[in-house]
């Protein structure tokens, strides 16, 4: 049973303004949760087309989704591959670059992913080290915590993790590994709190939190994936389309906020300058500041309480003065 609580549902699907007729784009497909909502509202002529790496996410994605079957499609992708896989599945193109209507980011791991304890995603559950979003790559938290340089398995805790206390930990990972390599998650949980002070274990939740964090974006390389997925929405929204980003942690929140902001157009003119002077930005903020879930949200799905929602819209030149 694949059974996830989707975050800001309403929000992040309002936003892009729904036509019926558009083609939109679910990044992050999951528990299908933002895309039952953009498919139920489209019409015969509209179109949706789903992004997941993960077999289990399809598989629950084509029984959730079965009544709008004619404006869906599936595809089993890292959201990196964006512009290709829209070029493949036929999206109109202007200047060779495919052109959809709205795209919809939803970040993190899926509740499912989580909440399975073979997965290998959480310090909650002990079970053979892994982290893969997607089981047919090689790389697993495994094989960093037990063949990666020292100095690096620091650098992914305090970088991706941001875990103050990286290097005490990587150091006794390294020490651990020299005498039995590092199996599961219940081991690596252990070898974590070992690394952190006792007083700073007291607070700040569960200790292994940030240094899981850390690996797992490593393994699935989040950032760098989301980097290249941003850029590409950016070229592949058509004129007054819209981008709806969700982000869980202030690395994705600053990367999707810095990206963003490279696209923005603004007035260049000097001041007092009487006409307006485009620096040839393509995107405009919807939201200035992010939205947030609300408190009955948070209430009712913890996983929520850190969730940020930004939202940009392509310029349309055609319609400005």
């Amino acid at each position: 049973m694949f059974h996830h609580i989707t975050v800001l549902k309403e929000e992040a699907t309002n936003a892009l303004e729904i036509k019926s007729d558009g083609i939109y784009v679910d990044c992050t497909l999951g528990g299908a949760g933002h895309s039952s909502v953009i498919a139920a509202a489209l019409g015969a002529g509209g179109r949706l087309i789903a992004f997941d790496q993960d077999d289990t996410a399809l598989r629950n994605a084509e029984t959730v989704l079965a009544p709008y079957k004619d404006r869906v499609t599936l595809i089993k992708s890292n959201f990196r591959h964006l512009e290709e896989k829209l070029l493949e599945a036929g999206v109109p193109t202007e200047d060779g670059v495919p052109q959809v209507d709205g795209i919809l980011f939803d970040l993190g791991v899926s509740s499912p992913q989580f909440d399975d304890a073979e997965r290998g995603f959480s310090y909650n559950h002990d079970a053979k080290l892994d982290m893969r979003m997607d089981q047919s790559i090689e790389l697993t938290a495994r094989t960093i915590v037990n063949t990666w340089p020292e100095e690096e398995i620091a650098r992914i805790l305090y970088r991706y993790g941001e875990e103050k206390f990286s290097r005490r930990i990587a150091s006794v990972i390294v020490k651990q590994r020299a005498i039995a390599p590092i199996e599961t998650t219940g081991e690596l949980a252990e070898l974590v709190k070992e690394g952190i002070p006792a007083a700073a274990r007291r607070t700040g939740g569960h200790p292994a939190k940030r240094s899981f964090q850390g690996l797992r974006i490593a393994v699935n390389d989040e950032l760098g994936a989301f980097e290249e997925a941003l850029h590409q929405s950016v070229r592949c929204l058509a004129p007054g389309g819209r981008v709806s980003v969700i982000t869980f942690h202030s690395l994705e929140d600053r990367l999707c906020k810095q990206i963003l902001a490279e696209y923005l157009e603004k007035n260049v003119a000097p001041p007092g300058f009487p006409v307006y002077v485009s620096n040839g930005g393509v995107l405009k903020l919807v939201n200035r500041k992010p939205l947030l879930p609300s408190d009955e949200e948070v209430t009712t799905n913890k996983r929520a309480r850190s969730a940020k929602l930004r939202v940009a819209e392509k310029v349309d030149k055609n319609q400005q003065n």
